[in-house]
C-alpha cells in the first residue's frame, strides 16, 4: 500500500538577480515549516526571478545554490524542486533541479521556452522529461511555459503527480488558472502548480496563484496575492479510485514525441 504524500508549497516574492538574499529568505521559510512533509517545490528561478541576465546571474551545478538545495534537504529529510538560471558545458539553461536528502539529485531543462520573452535568445531548450519516485508515488516536474503545450505532459500511465513551477504574470494569470485543471482533467493526476508573487525587475506584476488540483479537476487549495507557505497531503486511495472508476487514460490515443 502507498502511503499518502504531503507536499508543501512556497509562494514568494523574489529578489531580483540576487541570489544571496533569495537563499537567505527560502531558508528562513523552510525552517519556518512545522508539519511533515516529504517535498518543498520553489518557483521558477527561485534565486533570481525571471531574468535573462545570464552573464549576471547564472549559476552552475557546483555553485552556491545547488550546495544549499544539497544542505536544506538534508537538514529537512525532504526532497527540495525548484528551477534556477544554470550555465553548463558553455550554455544556458532554465534548470529544475529534484534534490533529494541524501544529496542524488535529479534535473530536467525547460522544454518550452518563452519567446515572448526572448528566453530562447539566452537558453538552450531541453529535450527530454524525467519522471522521478518519492514514496511510491511517480512525478512529472516541468516548468512554467510548459504548462501551455498538453503533448508534453500526456501522462501514459507513467505518473501520479504533475508539478509546474512558474514565474507566470498577472495579466495571463486566467490561462494559468485554467490550464492547471486542464492537465490534471486530461491526465488523471494530481497537478501542482507553484508561482511567484510581487513585481519582477521588468515591472511585471505576478499574483500567484499556486494551486493543488486533484485527479477530477478539483482544487484543493489556491492562494492569490500574497506570501504564503501551504502543506498539502495527496491521497493515494483518492488517486486509485478515480482512474478505476473512471479509466479514461486507457482510451487515450497513442504517440510519439519528437
Amino acid at each position: 500500500m502507498i502511503s499518502d504524500l504531503h507536499i508543501t508549497l512556497i509562494q514568494s516574492a523574489l529578489h531580483w538577480e540576487n541570489s544571496e538574499s533569495n537563499l537567505e529568505m527560502f531558508t528562513e521559510k523552510i525552517n519556518s515549516i512545522r508539519e511533515e512533509t516529504d517535498l518543498i517545490v520553489l518557483p521558477e528561478m527561485f534565486t533570481t526571478g525571471f531574468s535573462m541576465n545570464t552573464a549576471k546571474a547564472a549559476e552552475t551545478m557546483n555553485g552556491a545554490a545547488v550546495n544549499w538545495m544539497k544542505e536544506m534537504a538534508a537538514k529537512r529529510n525532504a526532497v527540495i524542486c525548484g528551477s534556477l538560471m544554470m550555465k553548463d558545458g558553455g550554455q544556458f539553461f532554465n534548470r529544475l533541479i529534484w534534490m533529494r536528502p541524501d544529496g542524488s539529485f535529479s534535473y530536467y531543462d525547460k522544454r518550452h521556452l518563452f519567446g515572448l520573452g526572448d528566453e530562447h535568445k539566452h537558453f538552450t531548450a531541453g529535450a527530454k522529461r524525467i519522471l522521478v519516485e518519492l514514496k511510491g508515488w511517480k512525478i512529472l516536474p516541468l516548468v512554467c511555459y510548459d504548462l501551455r503545450f498538453p503533448v508534453w505532459s500526456r501522462n501514459t500511465d507513467q505518473y501520479d503527480v504533475l508539478i509546474y513551477v512558474a514565474n507566470w504574470p498577472e495579466r495571463r494569470v486566467q490561462a494559468w488558472k485554467t490550464l492547471l485543471e486542464a492537465r490534471a482533467i486530461e491526465n488523471q493526476c494530481y497537478t501542482i502548480g507553484v508561482n511567484r508573487v510581487g513585481k519582477d525587475g521588468g515591472g511585471i506584476h505576478h499574483t500567484g496563484d499556486s494551486s493543488v488540483v486533484d485527479p477530477r479537476g478539483e482544487i484543493l487549495w489556491r492562494e492569490t496575492g500574497r506570501e504564503c507557505i501551504h502543506t498539502c497531503t495527496l491521497s493515494h486511495h483518492h488517486l486509485h479510485h478515480t482512474r478505476e472508476s473512471l479509466p479514461f487514460l486507457k482510451d487515450a490515443d497513442k504517440f510519439e514525441i519528437k
